[in-house]
């Protein structure tokens, strides 16, 4: 199957590159479209049988309510919720796609089960934790390992934190995505398309790191403007890299964040699984705090529908009303019962 090292890409229908294609219209990230690529594989396989890398044998008229069900049931033997809830959104979309394309008489997928999504709401980091997390990345003038880049680190985690970027959208983001403006700068976020204002004090963390890398690797910065800083670099640079002077890996991203929250002994005060994500929701968090619209804020976030922008607003509600029950003038009416 797809993603395992040393087997080959399976063969898929054309219907389903005719899919891929439309949804590349969406710029989706390359993380997007290796799952879709995989929870295809994954149903088609059990459709078609599990001992073919040809899965262009599956036909448009194999996709029927009945097929669609078992399959999903014998899916659901060996996955977890979460896996299943992914798989199942694959096929919605790819079944949506096909009706429309009138290639399928009708999409299946409303009447094959799945599991109920969890109704939790997004975790940010408490006030005190954000306060030691800052701290931590403003005390730390020297790097305790060879791996550390504190100017880089601190550089990534502010960018998380005050302009709500994915991981993946932190991933591709390139030094010309960066545009100063009269009061600060914007970060032109590219996939989910959208403009983010920074505040200048962002603008100075990115050009101290810049700088810090142009040290680093003089061969690859290309030295157009004696004052360094974003001129200093090409405009199709990644903002972010590694230790090796190339884009920041995944890996290298989630596992700055996390000693970054370890060190300042916050680890515990973050969702499970949320690293980049849990800058975001913190991000998100905070600015429904202020009573930002949700239209405002489904903008910020690059989402495609209210309902899940509404989300934050719903946890601010949450720590809005804990806050307000701290009100000592409760307990005058206490005293006067």
């Amino acid at each position: 199957m797809a993603d395992v090292p040393g087997h080959p890409e399976p063969s898929r229908p054309e219907w389903f590159a005719a899919f891929l294609a439309d949804r590349g219209t969406r710029k989706p990230s390359g993380h997007t479209l290796k799952a879709y690529c995989q929870d295809f594989d994954a149903i088609a396989t059990l459709i078609v049988g599990a001992d073919t890398d040809d899965l262009s044998r599956m036909s448009l008229g194999d996709i029927t309510t009945d097929s669609m069900r078992t399959a999903f049931a014998q899916y659901a033997e060996t996955h977890e919720a979460a896996s299943i809830q992914r798989c199942w959104s694959t096929w919605n979309v790819l079944c949506t796609f096909l009706y429309t394309s009138e290639l399928i008489a009708a999409n299946p997928m409303p009447l094959v089960g799945r599991p109920k999504r969890a109704k939790t709401l997004p975790k940010a980091l408490p006030t005190v934790s954000v306060a030691a997390l800052l701290a931590t990345l403003s005390s730390d003038a020297e790097p305790r390992r060879r791996s550390d880049w504190i100017d880089r680190d601190r550089a990534l985690i502010l960018t998380g934190l005050l302009a709500g970027l994915r991981a993946d959208e932190l991933l591709r983001a390139n030094v010309g995505d960066l545009g100063r403006s009269d009061d600060g700068a914007v970060i032109h976020v590219r996939g989910k398309d959208r403009r983010i204002p920074i505040e200048p004090v962002i603008v100075e963390v990115l050009e101290r790191y810049l700088d810090s890398r142009a040290a680093r690797f003089p061969a690859i910065a290309k030295q157009r403007s004696p004052g360094g800083g974003l001129a200093a670099w090409s405009p199709a640079a990644p903002l972010f890299v590694g230790g090796d002077g190339e884009g920041i890996s995944r890996g290298i991203l989630q596992y700055r964040v996390l000693r970054a929250f370890r060190r300042a002994g916050i680890d515990a005060d973050r969702a499970r699984g949320a690293l980049v994500h849990g800058l975001r929701h913190t991000f998100a968090t905070e600015l429904a705090n202020s009573d930002v619209s949700v239209y405002t804020l489904m903008k910020l976030l690059g989402h495609e529908s209210m309902v899940t922008s509404q989300r934050y607003v719903t946890a601010a509600g949450t720590e809005t009303r804990s806050a307000v029950a701290q009100n000592k003038l409760y307990g005058l009416l206490a005293d006067d019962r």
